[in-house]
Order: structure tokens, then C-alpha cells, then sequence
């Protein structure tokens, strides 16, 4: 007998709250002939993908199964589990061993990537588990308090579901090999700045899946959304907010050009956040800019995941709005190429910052 899997998995927080659901149905008839769910405990979005694949297999084999389609929109498990990516995290290996050996009891599986909506009844029974997961991490949280007053939502405070932002440096251009000032010069990625997109897009590629990508305009950021976007099953919208600082006359320069060019101006500029570069922008006026942009990304994805596309400074804005903190941080955080920082603007107006500066999915340079 034919089966289809249907598979997923979810995590409230990634890691957090975490379960998974499968269904399996009759391929010819389309008789749903088991459904499975069960929350995991504290987990990450990827680990829970993997426990969904595996139940829905054991489900599979347990219905006298013979050959089984897999259906999932987690392209991370997909592309491993068909063999054309690599299981490289050591959480992931003993997982994909053993969706491994389950697989070898059948005559054939085959494994397909579908979209989020095509994969509802899998998300369901996830969404239920996880569910089940908070209510039941609520409960203990409750009966933990000797004092017999309800816990608070957590150590920060924060209440509601937050718009969680993966935010995403673009990859090498021809100016930053050269560590020149890069605003509004509107160049390509090089060829390692595209090996770099493809290795954030593989990254990215489960917690993206079904998020909006928003990216600046310019050509080097579209080009490393685009990777994500396919990656993940989505489409790229552009935003002017995000686009990088303007350098004005200083754009193409190095750092000590441009010091040696204007060192009076120069020297304002690097103190004083509201002192623009000749024939550009603030620090003062990106930061607004930016602000309004994340204003407009939260009124139109409330509660969603939403990977942004940027620049150093629009990052760092960010970033700075998730610390709140002051202008210093531009200068004393450091943003790698195509590197991964994450932050979490929850409604009632906290944030959380999870990630900053992620490279170890990075190809190595040179």
C-alpha cells in the first residue's frame, strides 16, 4: 500500500515550547489512516520537524505500509533526508539517523517540499501540541510560585505574541572586500557574497519558510533575499527604510580617505550622531528612518516572522531598538558580512534581542 506523510513540526520561541504532528493518508483514496501530535518539551523549530517525520514514518509502517510519500515544508529536513544536503548540526544527526533506518523498512520513500498552506493538517496537529506545551509549561510555572500568585509572563515582562525579525546582513560586494564606505553605490555581490547568500538561505530556509522577506532596494541585498526566498518558498518585497546610510561624498572611500578628505567633519561625524556626511545622512536620520520602516513591518505582520534584508546601520537601528539603548552601539557592535542577528518586538512594547552576529553557517573565505 501507498501512503502519503504528511509532516510538521513548531517551536513557540525556537528553542521553546515545542511539538510536532503528522497525518498519514491513503495516496490512491486520500483516507486519512492516522494522525499523531505530542509536544516535546523545550526544543528548536528544526528538532521538532525531524521528531514529525519520524512519527509519521513509525505511523506509516504501523498502517502496512509499503511505499511512502513525504510532505513537508521544512526544506531543511527535505534536502537532507533526500540527500543533497548535508546533516552538518550534531542535534540534527542522531534524528536523521533514525528517520534514516525507519525509511530503510519500506520499499521506497520519497520526499517533497510543499508550501505552509499545502501542509494545514500537519500544522494543525503541530500548532495543538505546542498548545498543549504552553498550558502545560503555564501550569508548572503557576505551581511553582509558593506564594500562590500567578508567575509573570517572563523574566522581561513581556506579554503577546512578538513580530520576530531575522535579520540578515547582505553578502560581499567589490566595496566591502575593499572595506570602503558603501551606501548608496548599488553594486552586486561577488562571487563569494552569492556563496554566502546561498549559505544564509540554507540557514534560513526552515524558519523562513512562509515568512515575508523584506529587503533594501539596493541590488546587493536583493540578491541575498532572493536566495532566502527561494530557499524558504516565498517572494521578496522591497522597502526604502532599510536602505543603507547615504555617505554622500564620502560613498567609495576608506575610512582613512575619508578622514583625510574632511578630518574636521570626519572627526564631528564619528561623535555626534546628528551630524550628517557632507552631502548625506546622519546617523540621527537613519535611525528614524528605520524606526519607521519597523513600525510599518509591525502594523503589517503582527505576531509573524519577517526576514529583513539590510545594512549595518539599518541592523544595528534595529538592534538598538530591541536594547534600547543609545547611539554608541553603532560603534561598538560588530556586523559580519551575511551574518544572522535576530530580535523579537513584542505589542505591548518590549523586545527581546536572541541572536546577534551569526556566521557559523559561513563558507570560509578565501
Amino acid at each position: 500500500m501507498k501512503v502519503t506523510v504528511e509532516a510538521d513540526g513548531g517551536s513557540r520561541g525556537n528553542p521553546g515550547p515545542a511539538g510536532y504532528g503528522a497525518v498519514v493518508k491513503n495516496s490512491v483514496t486520500g483516507v486519512v489512516l492516522a494522525e499523531v501530535a505530542s509536544s516535546i518539551g523545550v526544543a528548536t523549530n528544526n528538532v521538532a520537524e525531524y521528531e514529525g517525520l519520524i512519527a509519521g514514518l513509525r505511523a506509516a509502517a504501523d498502517a502496512g505500509a509499503s511505499s511512502v510519500d513525504v510532505r513537508m515544508d521544512s526544506k531543511l529536513v527535505v534536502e537532507q533526508m533526500s540527500g543533497r544536503w548535508q546533516v552538518k548540526h550534531p542535534s540534527m544527526q542522531p534524528l536523521a539517523r533514525r528517520a534514516r533506518e525507519l525509511a530503510a523498512g519500506f520499499d521506497e520513500v520519497t520526499y517533497e517540499w510543499v508550501p505552509r498552506a499545502e501542509n494545514a493538517h500537519a500544522d494543525r496537529l503541530a500548532n495543538e501540541a505546542m498548545d498543549a506545551a504552553n498550558a502545560e509549561g503555564a501550569t508548572q510555572a503557576v505551581a511553582a510560585d509558593s506564594t500562590g500568585a500567578p508567575a509573570a509572563p517572563g523574566w522581561t515582562g513581556a506579554t503577546g505574541t512578538p513580530t520576530r525579525m531575522l535579520l540578515l546582513r547582505h553578502g560581499q560586494t567589490e566595496l566591502s572586500v575593499q572595506r570602503r564606505y558603501s551606501g548608496r553605490s548599488d553594486l552586486p555581490l561577488t562571487e563569494l557574497g552569492q556563496a554566502q547568500a546561498a549559505a544564509a538561505a540554507v540557514r534560513l530556509a526552515d524558519d523562513a519558510a512562509g515568512a515575508v522577506v523584506v529587503s533594501s532596494p539596493l541590488a546587493r541585498c536583493v540578491q541575498t533575499a532572493t536566495a532566502v526566498a527561494d530557499a524558504a518558498g516565498g517572494k521578496v518585497v522591497t522597502h526604502e527604510g532599510l536602505v543603507e546610510t547615504d555617505f554622500g561624498a564620502w560613498d567609495g572611500l576608506t575610512f582613512a580617505e575619508a578622514a583625510q578628505r574632511d578630518p574636521e567633519l570626519h572627526a564631528r561625524w564619528l561623535r555626534d550622531p546628528a551630524v550628517p556626511a557632507p552631502g548625506g545622512e546622519s546617523f540621527d536620520q537613519v535611525h528614524r528612518r528605520v524606526f519607521a520602516a519597523r513600525e510599518d513591518l509591525l502594523a503589517a505582520h503582527p505576531g509573524s516572522t519577517i526576514v529583513v534584508v539590510s545594512h549595518v546601520t539599518p541592523i544595528k537601528s534595529l538592534l538598538r531598538m530591541g536594547l534600547d539603548v543609545g547611539p554608541s552601539l553603532l560603534f561598538r557592535l560588530h556586523l559580519d558580512l551575511a551574518s544572522l542577528s535576530i530580535v523579537e518586538f513584542y505589542p505591548d512594547g518590549m523586545a527581546s534581542v536572541r541572536l546577534v552576529n551569526d556566521t557559523s553557517y559561513l563558507p570560509a573565505a578565501g
